[in-house]
């Protein structure tokens, strides 16, 4: 969850929605961004077994849940709303487009891009494979993904915030049965699909 189009969502907390230009739409979950670290993210924090980059971190509820369990974590944001919420918990965060430099690229054990950030950038492949050149080799990518069923979507999307109206960005989709073929473009490997409640994740490993 990054970039200026989320800007209003990160800044108030009544109803927010995700509308693609297919005409799907998806209410932001803005509390659950808001709150602490949910079950189905701690199980997420357990994977992380070293040093962890954060992707699009918006107000820093994994970043800090990492950074409690004692992983070495940044979080990363265009959003300087986000930064600011993220260091706030106690977490170091930088403001940076991802596929701008970073620091200690290369290095990074994980890399993890949660709450539908598989969509940053509307290409999926291009974005994993930045994520790969971020990771030290036998890293590893931890991204959640939509249901099985609900396929790969490629397009322009805005937030919706009542009658306010967002700038359009690229975003996209990828479901569990989409990520095996992205994965493989991006020179990763499927480790693991699983679920957790009604959310599913993925582990892709480099190397």
């Amino acid at each position: 969850m990054t970039g200026d189009g989320f800007a209003t969502a990160l800044r108030s907390r009544g109803t927010h929605w995700l509308v693609h230009a297919d005409g799907t739409r998806s209410r932001l979950p803005v509390e659950r961004w808001h709150g602490t670290a949910e079950a189905a993210i701690l199980a997420v924090v357990a994977r992380c077994a070293g040093p962890t980059l954060d992707l699009g971190c918006g107000p820093g509820r994994l970043t800090q849940a990492l950074t409690g369990a004692g992983v070495t974590t940044v979080g990363v944001d265009v959003s300087a709303r986000a930064v600011a919420l993220t260091r706030a918990r106690g977490a170091v965060a930088v403001q940076a487009d991802l596929f701008d430099p970073l620091p200690a690229e290369g290095r990074w054990r994980h890399a993890v891009l949660l709450d539908g950030n598989i969509g940053i950038g509307g290409d999926p492949a291009a974005l994993l494979r930045r994520c790969r050149a971020l990771l030290r080799p036998a890293g590893s990518v931890l991204v959640e993904l939509d249901p099985p069923g609900s396929g790969a979507w490629r397009g322009q999307a805005r937030v919706v915030s009542g009658r306010r109206r967002g700038p359009s960005f690229r975003w996209a989709r990828l479901d569990t049965r989409a990520v095996p073929e992205v994965a493989a473009a991006a020179g990763l490997t499927v480790r693991e699909v699983y679920p957790a409640g009604r959310r599913w994740f993925a582990e892709l490993a480099a190397g």
